[in-house]
């Protein structure tokens, strides 16, 4: 039995915590809601912001909420590079000892330390996903996609929570050199 699941593709987008959230907006700002992302709770929000690196600076970058404990902007590999800063890949929420930017709101700036990460592959699957498919939180997997750019992705990072829906994400340039798009259909192998 093939073990097939959805993929999305992930473009550049930052998570920013309460406190970055105000500096950057305004004292008691709250984000503004504009579509839900295909993880439950999670969503695209109005407001933007522009990233200054080193190099280069990236406008209009879209927040996602709601807010986390610790910014965290996640780009790719290309993004990095244009910004002038390393890039390391990193699963969500491992930011320590990652390069650092200026951040650019209507309101304020604020300069992060650490937090530029280009996401590690990885899914996100129910806790039911998981035993159907026979894998458990932090394993590491190979995924297969289909079609005249068809590509083996190994080191793929699972992540089972009750809160999560099945999907796999990668980075929009590692999709885009797959030939796949949002909602295809992959497949896991152990």
């Amino acid at each position: 039995m093939k073990l097939e699941l959805p993929i999305a593709l992930s473009n550049r987008h930052i998570h920013l915590s309460q406190g970055d959230l105000e500096v950057l907006f305004g004292e008691g700002y709250e984000l503004t809601h504009m579509r839900d992302l295909s993880q439950p709770g999670q969503y695209a929000c109005e407001e933007r912001v522009d990233v200054v690196g080193p190099k280069n600076t990236i406008k209009g970058v879209r927040v996602l909420g709601p807010t986390r404990s610790n910014t965290q902007l996640e780009v790719s590999i290309s993004d990095a590079f244009k910004l002038g800063v390393e890039p390391v890949i990193r699963n969500s929420g491992d930011i320590k000892g990652t390069p650092g930017a200026k951040i650019v709101g209507p309101k304020g700036e604020v300069e992060i330390e650490e937090g530029i990460i280009v996401a590690a592959r990885h899914i996100h699957m129910h806790t039911k996903d998981g035993e159907k498919f026979g894998v458990k939180d932090n394993d590491i997997v190979k995924v297969k996609t289909e079609g005249p750019r068809a590509v083996l992705f190994e080191n793929v990072l699972i992540r089972v929570d009750d809160n999560f829906a099945l999907e796999m994400h990668v980075d929009i340039e590692e999709g885009n050199a797959a030939g796949v798009k949002n909602g295809d259909i992959v497949e896991l192998i152990k």
